[in-house]
């Protein structure tokens, strides 16, 4: 089966650079995945940040979708635990609606910021469990309520042709089962969690457990960190000495973050001590041929047939570069 490539925009606001500029960036940048061929283009949800312009994703995929003709548009993802899953569904279905066939919702399990910044978005403390909210959302998007749902026939108008697809993000084996009981495709973000033990586990848990009764059949994803360059040198150059720093709260709650300064904001909004593990990101880097050897490796050992990239390029035209040389890599294999 041929690979599929899409790409992630975390719309960073780079050193220099103001959130306009970073938007106008993903904007571009979702021009260029069309124009190379890749599948989807993706954009990420983060709040309270001086670093992320993308704190509402559902407004940049409209945006998106008006700035290119072809290419699906989806979030990467939609944070479903602070949000009305009738609200999520209605926002996606205009968006179908006006882009039939071209709309991705990818939901994330992560809160996408600190807790001061999940507190103000969840104002009551009675916010319903995600699986709750999940199955809610899919009910909402293919049409009005079943008799037995608690909003029997409700509609999130409008109704689209063709809803949105949904992706369920995670970096653990319990997001991969909860896919696998919806009948959804997952994506593994492996740049957030880059542990391969996880990665495996997950993928392997996804595949068994996957329950087929939509006539569904698993779909999997991995999501990397990648950097192509015309030499080594300059891809490792590229990629700096990034961090990964994944924190534990006493009350067990874990959460991966970009440096030790944001774990321990984090445990201070959250009231608790904490413990963690600083790790070197795992970046795929080097020239094409390097990544596309690393890239069919990952194929092989997780057994995926989609990626997501990701990059942490602050230049914007070596970015462009980077992205370029890692679709002619695939040129003979991607669709």
């Amino acid at each position: 089966m041929a690979l599929k490539f899409g790409i992630l925009d975390q719309s960073i606001v780079f050193p220099g650079q103001t959130a306009a500029e970073a938007l106008h960036n993903t904007v571009k940048l979702a021009q260029l995945a069309e124009s190379l061929g890749y599948e989807r283009f993706w954009v990420s949800e983060h709040h309270d940040s001086l670093q992320y312009a993308g704190s509402s994703p559902e407004v940049l995929i409209a945006y998106l979708l008006a700035q290119t003709e072809r290419i699906r548009i989806g979030s990467g993802g939609v944070m479903l635990q602070h949000y009305s899953p009738y609200k999520v569904a209605e926002n996606f279905n205009v968006l179908a609606s006006l882009a039939p066939g071209r709309v991705d919702l990818g939901i994330g399990r992560a809160p996408g910021g600190l807790p001061r910044s999940t507190r103000a978005l969840q104002p009551s403390a009675d916010t319903g469990k995600l699986e709750e909210k999940l199955a809610e959302v899919e009910a909402l998007l293919l049409g009005p309520a079943d008799d037995a749902h608690r909003l029997a026939g409700l509609k999130a108008s409008p109704l689209p042709r063709q809803p949105a697809d949904i992706y369920l993000l995670g970096t653990s084996v319990s997001s991969a089962e909860l896919a696998a009981e919806r009948g959804l495709p997952y994506v593994f973000a492996l740049f957030i969690n880059n542990d391969p033990a996880a990665a495996l586990q997950a993928f392997e848990t996804y595949r068994r457990k996957f329950n087929g009764d939509r006539g569904t059949e698993p779909k999997s994803i991995l999501a990397l960190s990648v950097i192509a360059a015309d030499t080594e040198e300059e891809a490792v150059e590229l990629a700096g000495d990034l961090k990964s720093v994944r924190v534990t709260l006493a009350s067990g709650k874990t959460v991966n973050v970009g440096s030790v300064e944001q774990a321990e904001e984090f445990a201070r909004q959250a009231g608790e001590s904490y413990t963690s593990e600083v790790r070197s990101a795992d970046i795929t880097k080097g020239t094409k041929e390097t990544a596309r050897e690393r890239i069919l490796e990952y194929k092989e050992r997780y057994g995926v047939d989609e990626f997501i990239f990701t990059t942490v390029i602050s230049d914007f035209d070596k970015r462009v570069h980077s992205f370029t040389l890692i679709k002619e890599a695939f040129a003979e294999l991607a669709v």
